[in-house]
């Protein structure tokens, strides 16, 4: 009996891992190549007079696929409703996540298109892209085909996103619960050379850990390794990546070379835009991005 309990619980597990698997591998370069060949155009065409416009709204939109792709649905779009208080609320987010309406733009536009064909999560993984290269950062092939959430939670939000305040063991932790690598991490935090942050996110940087000036505001993806070697990083999370810890050496080598940091950046993305998408039947296509058709 007890053997048979054993065997059954194995295949449950393949078969979820199968699952998993399989949703990961319906995502596709080429998902709207018929069903709608202008949508990244008119995705790109937004973004890029969105920041030429205001460059910081790049980082903003790089931002919010970040912080929706600890799941990768669209949630975060989501405004609170009956049902459910929403990511916009947690406190990574709160008051500080921006660029809800130039996504509204492009839903618009895409849907003016064709209509309830590209959802809103993958207009947050292409407009990201779009940002980091209007921005003068490395591309990278965009996989396609993520469905919408139906529901948000402001609980995971706060449980999920890592916080500015976290040493490199919790951000290692945070990153490797989603499936990333610490390659991953140290990559991805190179965005914060873009944009900018708020004052309490930064605080006890300036008053406690240094007396070296800050780089508050840096105008090059990708410059954060340089900045970390020099002491520099603004946020206490990033200036941990280069603090005689583990993941030296890699802030080292891509301080060093440009494309060693770009490659390693566009991996990342594709990895983080892997994480958990509904595919298939799952979720729906939504009509507006902030709210569940």
């Amino acid at each position: 009996m007890m053997a048979c309990a054993s065997s059954l619980s194995m295949m449950v597990l393949v078969l979820v891992a199968a699952m998993a698997a399989a949703a990961t591998a319906q995502l596709s370069a080429t998902f709207y190549d018929t069903s709608c060949p202008n949508a990244l155009s008119t995705i790109q065409s937004v973004v890029t007079a969105a920041v030429n416009n205001e460059p910081r709204m790049g980082a903003s939109l790089l931002r919010l696929h970040f912080h929706d792709c600890f799941g990768c649905d669209a949630s975060v779009l989501l405004a609170d409703n009956g049902t459910f208080v929403g990511e916009q609320g947690a406190l990574p987010n709160k008051g500080s996540l921006r660029g809800f309406d130039v996504v509204g733009n492009i839903k618009t536009q895409v849907e003016a298109v064709c209509q309830q064909i590209v959802s809103c999560a993958d207009i947050l993984a292409v407009a990201a892209r779009d940002s980091v290269v209007a921005l003068g950062g490395p591309s990278w092939t965009v996989l396609l085909g993520r469905r919408d959430s139906t529901t948000a939670s402001k609980t995971n939000a706060d449980n999920d996103l890592p916080s500015p305040s976290f040493d490199l063991v919790n951000l290692t932790t945070a990153f490797s619960n989603k499936g990333l690598s610490t390659a991953d991490m140290v990559a991805l935090s190179g965005a914060h050379t873009i944009g900018q942050a708020h004052c309490h996110d930064f605080r006890d940087r300036i008053y406690n850990e240094t007396p070296h000036q800050l780089c508050l505001r840096d105008v090059a993806p990708g410059q954060l390794p340089t900045n970390l070697i020099s002491q520099k990083g603004l946020l206490h999370s990033d200036q941990v990546l280069f603090n005689g810890s583990s993941t030296d050496n890699m802030v080292m080598i891509f301080a060093s070379s440009a494309a060693a940091f770009s490659s390693a950046f566009a991996t990342a993305m594709v990895n983080m835009g892997n994480i958990s998408p509904k595919t298939g039947t799952a979720g729906e296509i939504r009509l507006n991005c902030s709210r569940v058709n």
